[in-house]
């Protein structure tokens, strides 16, 4: 027999059961009691009228009780345990029995959902299979985080991979990994290794008919988008959270961290002792070019001796070798072109050429002062900028960055602008953290840190230079007054200063407006859609 002065709040999903303070039980039940009426509608056990057993009735036949599910998934049999505390409705059937019921009245998707969200309750419905076409038909490309911590400049991060794999053998075609957040010049890098099929790309390449992406901004950008065009791609741009869409290089992200990421040091996932997932102290971290070199190395197990399950033992190299489709090729020259970001034309001088506020010599240019050149170049490399006739778009050669800081340079220079933000974070800190006097009987709170009137005048004064509208003058130059005929505030009319009247400005046409038997401006008249007539 239950104890109705203890109140018990199970979860409907799970199988435990949490203790619960009756009190906390009322103050929430009685915020929600629009759920209580309805919870249990569908789903308390009801007396049976023949006999004096209960009757189970379905927990998921009321469109409300699915929405309380939904919303408070584990205080379920709280509030109806409250109800009965309180003398209200049916005694609260035991935790197996309600249990019992969801799992009957509620699919597999449904209590996932309702437990984990819509990624969770994803994994139980059912999709369609494309039907696999040829090599080069379509590619599927997406950027992935790598779970493992790696050693970047003596800092730990976590490194990101992007990459092209063909649907149709499930080869990689083309990847790269950047040490810190990926960009278009990622998505650049990799598609040009991807078309590529020289040494040491290997065989698989050539340009594609279609590319699927994920609607992220790196692979819609102008860049990455002028770069499909020109290689004459289509892009297809995917509904957003649909990444069953995408399920070949979704697989592979899945694929290459439980048979290789989760094998080297410092992988981020790894359980660990103690209640803290920390790192220990001691770890040794691979460093960003081992870990590249070993990611390359398993991209080629698994291009050459890894079957996948859907080419049936068929390595990818076999099931690309096999198919008979031809390839289109691009000239490594063409293809860099291709994938560079276009920055318009400049004028060649005595300095060089001037790009962004900065000069970019070379040797080839003595002689050439005075020509119009286009320049391109690698996004976020701006040490170097590739340079073409504006008129003919032959290549004339580099230009790298004149004046540029030596290494040491750029190290203290990182190393100031890594001090200043410590600094202003901890300043930040400082500023935001306020302080309380404490008590030992019930008062108001005392906020503590005293300021004299000088430091508060300066503070202000300070914080009132970066306020523009504190620098505005509104009244510096008074507003004309406004024409004899108009009505206007007082509060309005003091602020404005007399002057000759304004004559009424004239109509669309020229015309001066229409004036009534007042000597007022005629309202224009409308037809029925609104127009003036």
């Amino acid at each position: 027999m239950m104890d109705h002065s203890t109140t018990v709040s199970y979860s409907p999903i799970g199988a435990g059961a949490f203790a619960t303070d009756a009190q906390q039980i009322e103050r929430t039940g009685s915020a929600r009691d629009g759920c209580e009426e309805t919870l249990f509608a569908g789903c308390p056990l009801a007396p049976s009228p023949s006999r004096g057993s209960r009757e189970v009735v379905p927990a998921g036949s009321s469109p409300s009780t699915r929405s309380c599910l939904s919303w408070f998934p584990q205080e379920v049999g709280a509030h109806v345990t409250a109800r009965a505390a309180r003398g209200e409705g049916e005694p609260p059937p035991s935790i197996p029995t309600l249990h019992r019921a969801i799992r009957r009245d509620l699919t597999p998707g449904e209590r996932a959902g309702l437990a984990g969200g819509e990624r969770a309750a994803r994994k139980h419905d059912v999709f369609l299979a494309r039907p696999r076409g040829w090599r080069n038909q379509v590619w599927e490309t997406d950027h992935m985080q790598v779970p493992v911590l790696v050693d970047v400049d003596g800092k730990a991060r976590r490194p990101w991979i992007t990459w092209f794999t063909d649907c149709a053998t499930n080869a990689i075609t083309g990847v790269a990994v950047t040490p810190g957040h990926p960009s278009r010049e990622s998505v650049l890098a990799a598609l040009r290794s991807a078309v590529l099929r020289d040494d040491p790309y290997g065989p698989f390449g050539g340009v594609p008919e279609k590319v699927r992406v994920d609607r992220g901004k790196d692979f819609l950008s102008r860049t990455a988008t002028a770069a499909f065009d020109l290689l004459d791609v289509t892009v297809e741009d995917l509904p957003a959270y649909t990444p069953h869409l995408k399920g070949t290089v979704e697989g592979l992200n899945r694929a290459v961290e439980s048979m290789f990421l989760a094998a080297l040091p410092g992988y981020a996932r790894q359980p660990r002792p103690g209640k803290r997932a920390s790192r220990p102290k001691d770890e040794a971290l691979l460093g960003f070019e081992d870990f590249t070199a070993r990611l390359l190395a398993w991209t080629l197990w698994w291009n050459t001796e890894h079957g996948p399950a859907p080419l049936r033992g068929r390595t990818p190299l076999e099931a690309w070798q096999d198919d008979p489709t031809p390839l289109r090729d691009v000239p490594a020259t063409d293809l860099w072109t291709f994938t560079l970001e276009d920055a318009g034309t400049r004028t060649l001088t005595t300095r060089g050429i001037r790009f962004r506020k900065r000069d970019y010599v070379g040797p080839w240019m003595t002689g050439q002062a005075g020509i119009q050149v286009r320049i391109r170049f690698m996004p976020h490399h701006d040490h170097r900028i590739e340079v073409y006739h504006a008129a003919t778009g032959r290549y004339l050669g580099p230009a790298d960055l004149a004046d540029q800081a030596t290494e040491e340079q750029v190290s203290a220079v990182r190393r100031a602008r890594a001090a200043r933000a410590r600094r202003l974070k901890k300043d930040l800190e400082a500023s935001q953290r306020e302080r309380y006097a404490a008590v030992n009987q019930p008062e108001a709170p005392q906020r503590l840190g005293a300021l004299t009137g000088v430091q508060a005048e300066a503070e202000l004064s300070q914080s009132a230079d970066f306020d523009l509208a504190q620098l505005a003058l509104p009244d510096l130059i008074p507003h004309a007054a406004p024409p004899a005929d108009w009505r206007t505030p007082a509060s309005l009319a003091a602020l404005t200063t007399p002057g000759p009247r304004v004559p009424h400005p004239p109509g669309r046409d020229g015309a001066s407006a229409p004036y009534g038997r007042d000597r007022r401006a005629a309202r224009p008249t409308t037809d029925e859609d609104g127009d003036a007539l």
